[in-house]
């Protein structure tokens, strides 16, 4: 059992809300940096003095925030009604049970039940603003005495492991935060290494713009969760990124193309280190390397992704062997990358 990745995604971090998130980590890595502080949107930042031998600023960016939900009013019989936070497809949410609040009231998802529903509502995907969570209150003032308008709701689900496969919530993008930390418990990299455990990137990247800003690095990593669509899949079409087949590897997306240079690096490391390596195909999405690639003066930046199935729902599936060489190959990384892979000609 991995006891990092069970104690990440259980925690609760819902985008804005990511305090639990951050002090369980803050512990776990203390020991292994040279300082760190909190900014003032929320972000951790730590720092890992190299052993000398580089004078770069290396930045690697992990988002501590996950998909959840907020709450919005309380309707006369004591449900809820939410509101998104983060992007989700509606079909994912029915009979799912939230924790809701710092006291962390359980709830569940639900709406009107299908057998009073009429034959041409039957066929259709239930619209969100159908939806509401049901805490078990009576009435209005019931519900009113145990959640406030603007609690956050995060999803209830337990880390399991079905072999090299791995179940839970929010592998997206704890994932990332636990291969930063656990490269952050290696030896001393080349140069000064800044870690940044980011907030508010399923919102619209913004934690990143800000520790990118205040490091200043000469070069970046964010490192990822990407969705897997290797299943079902149609006619034999070929997926995006599929479980069991390596790192991912970004070039391109919505908000962003990724360093060349810093690329072709990436895919050569891998392969002179034989660690297994995917493409995401260039399209839709997006991850901070488009907030930090843009910071000041601009940042060579590139992403780096263990693939999950099912983002944005409250249950996620990675590959234990992806994470594991995601982990390697940002390593091998780290530990050659040099001023002139960096400097542009």
């Amino acid at each position: 059992m991995n006891e990092l990745l069970k104690k990440l995604t259980e925690a609760v971090g819902v985008s804005s809300n990511e305090k639990e998130v951050r002090i369980l980590i803050r512990d776990l890595i203390v020991n292994d940096v040279d300082e760190w502080h909190v900014d003032a949107m929320g972000s951790l930042i730590a720092l890992k003095k190299g052993t000398g031998a580089s004078d770069l600023r290396v930045m690697v960016d992990a988002h501590m925030d996950e998909v959840g939900l907020m709450i919005s009013d309380h309707n006369a019989d004591g449900s809820l009604k939410f509101a998104a936070v983060g992007g989700f497809d509606n079909r994912s949410l029915l009979g799912k049970v939230v924790q809701i609040g710092k006291k962390k009231i359980t709830g569940v998802i639900g709406a009107r039940p299908i057998h009073l529903l009429k034959a041409s509502q039957r066929n259709s995907i239930t619209n969100r603003d159908a939806m509401s969570i049901d805490i078990g209150a009576k009435n209005k003032s019931a519900a009113q005495a145990k959640v406030n308008i603007g609690d956050y709701a995060a999803f209830v689900t337990e880390y399991e492991e079905l072999g090299k496969t791995a179940v839970g919530k929010a592998f997206d993008n704890r994932a990332g935060c636990a291969i930063l930390i656990e490269l952050l418990k290696k030896e001393p990299y080349p140069f000064d290494l800044y870690a940044s455990f980011s907030v508010q990137e399923e919102v619209g990247l913004r934690g990143a713009e800000v520790t990118a800003y205040s490091i200043n690095p000469d070069a970046a990593l964010v490192l990822e969760s990407t969705p897997a669509y290797d299943m079902p899949t149609e006619k034999d079409v070929s997926p995006n990124v599929a479980l069991g087949k390596g790192a991912a590897i970004y070039v391109m997306d919505r908000g962003t193309i990724q360093d060349p240079r810093l690329v072709k690096f990436i895919m050569e490391t891998a392969v002179a280190n034989d660690i297994p390596y995917q493409v995401r195909q260039p399209g839709g999405g997006g991850t901070n390397t488009a907030s930090i690639q843009k910071s000041a003066a601009g940042v060579m930046a590139a992403t780096i992704a263990v693939p999950g199935r099912y983002a944005h729902t409250p249950a996620m599936m990675i590959n234990l062997d992806d994470y594991q060489n995601v982990i390697d190959l940002t390593e091998s990384i780290l530990r050659g990358l040099t001023a002139d892979i960096v400097k542009r000609n």
